[in-house]
């Protein structure tokens, strides 16, 4: 309505104008090429205002028909980029879902109509790499390293493809001049650390880690919890060579992880070792508060070089009371109090976990408990045989791998920090294997099979192959 108004309003106007001009008196007289002319000076005016506008008119006309080749290459150009920018957005959604032919295929057709748009030929290699043609992704990413965009992008691709084919070698070389690019590369960092650790050499890794720039809060926890772990291998590297380094490293590691176990036990450990039984069982009875770990508590008890299984037992009555809180807890009081042939003790440390499910553990101490208190054998057995299908005891767990004692590498793929104290799900170890046995095996004394008597506290000190485990070894 109002478009329609300001319509009419402009309409009259130019009406009255027009009227106005076409009524001014006066002529005006026009010699031109023996011609004389002398219209009226309105007219005139108008006569003039249209030639004007003719004029632009036909410029405008003019300089469109000059510019139609430009424009029309310029439309091309315009629908080739939005082609080509279609099919690469078309590449990178078929790479995703898997279909690494169609991948390539559109980004080869990108490349066709974007020439200058290194992303396409990243696709494009990135495809081949996942068709398994070596030979062509190679030589794409070769191709790309020279340019500063994608150089980064480019050594990415070929250390996968490195690792793809098994050339560690290759691989380590790609991370390297990624990381001498970009420090803070994430894959090249991790790259990197891997081959430090792996190598064991743990203060070129201390010193990497120390260098990274942590920023978010996980990632200083995450930087936090490495430097814990490297000091703590260093630590057990040194356990025996040189205790003060080693209990120096396992201090830095508690501050940094306070609850972390096998630095306590490290440290715990040298100190006990050194004679320092004070600091030994402080840190070992903190240590057990925070985690509950059965290590700790058998830590704990043999902490004083020497002592009798009976002192033992009586040590653990400070930190473990009777009845225990836990099953782990109570595994390892009966253990003592088996050791201390105190089957009082043992019998009522267990009690409160022998009727729903048993873990293996209780299942092995109740049978050492009958065959020594009673001499019954038949019972016995049937706790042995109870204990092959008994839910397992948590133990030091890495890539499916059970281990006594904790380590900073998993055994299998050589994983930084890959252990973790749980319940295995299907894990094999010595353990299981010599319950599975029970069943054909002999029957005499298999417990002892299954949980070895401890060797006294002196002999643990002065046998340098098991000087990293004075706790009982059937604790697993």
């Amino acid at each position: 309505m109002t478009r329609l108004i300001g319509y009419i309003l402009f309409s009259l106007a130019l009406v009255l104008a027009i009227t106005w001009l076409l009524a001014l008196p006066g002529v005006v007289q026009i010699d031109a090429a023996g011609y004389h002319v002398e219209p009226q000076i309105g007219v005139a005016i108008i006569f003039v205002a249209a030639v004007i506008l003719a004029s632009i008119f036909i410029f405008s006309l003019i300089r469109k028909l000059l510019a139609a080749p430009r424009y029309l290459r310029a439309k091309s150009a315009s629908a080739r980029q939005k082609q080509g920018i279609e099919a690469l957005s078309n590449s990178f959604i078929a790479l995703q879902a898997g279909d690494a032919q169609k991948a390539r295929h559109l980004a080869r057709e990108a490349r066709g109509k974007l020439p200058q748009n290194s992303a396409a030929q990243l696709l494009e290699a990135r495809s081949d790499l996942a068709l398994g043609k070596w030979g062509e992704a190679r030589e794409q990413y070769r191709t790309l390293i020279d340019n500063p965009k994608t150089s980064l992008a480019a050594l990415s691709g070929l250390y996968e493809q490195a690792q793809a084919q098994g050339r560690k070698d290759a691989a380590l070389t790609f991370a390297h001049k990624a990381h001498s690019l970009s420090p803070e590369l994430p894959w090249a960092s991790e790259a990197l650390f891997n081959e430090l650790t792996q190598n064991s050499d743990w203060a070129g890794a201390l010193k990497m880690v120390h260098a990274q720039n942590a920023k978010t809060r996980a990632e200083k926890q995450g930087r936090r919890r490495k430097l814990a772990v490297l000091h703590t291998a260093i630590a057990a590297a040194n356990e025996i060579s040189d205790p003060n380094d080693a209990l120096d490293n396992a201090r830095v590691a508690l501050k940094l992880e306070p609850d972390f176990v096998p630095a306590a036990l490290i440290a715990a450990r040298i100190h006990s070792n050194k004679g320092e039984i004070r600091k030994s069982s402080s840190l070992l009875k903190r240590t057990w508060r925070a985690t509950g770990h059965p290590h700790v508590a058998a830590l704990y008890a043999s902490a004083q070089p020497g002592i009798s299984p009976v002192e033992r037992l009586k040590r653990l009555g400070d930190i473990i009371p009777t009845p225990p809180e836990t099953e782990q807890g109570a595994i390892v009081l009966a253990r003592a109090a088996i050791a201390a042939r105190d089957w009082a003790i043992a019998r009522r440390a267990l009690n409160p976990f022998i009727e729903e499910n048993p873990s293996q553990g209780v299942c092995v101490a109740m049978a050492q408990i009958e065959e020594g208190e009673k001499a019954d054998e038949g019972r016995a057995r049937q706790w042995l045989a109870r204990a092959v299908s008994a839910p397992r005891d948590p133990v030091w767990v890495a890539d499916g791998v059970t281990a006594a004692e904790w380590a900073p590498l998993s055994p299998i793929t050589g994983q930084f920090d890959a252990f973790e104290f749980k319940v295995p799900t299907s894990a094999l170890s010595l353990e299981q294997n010599q319950l599975a046995d029970i069943d054909t095996g002999p029957q005499t004394d298999m417990e002892a099979e299954i949980t070895p008597t401890p060797p006294p506290a002196d002999e643990a000190r002065t046998d340098k192959s098991k000087q990293t485990q004075i706790e009982p070894a059937g604790i697993s």
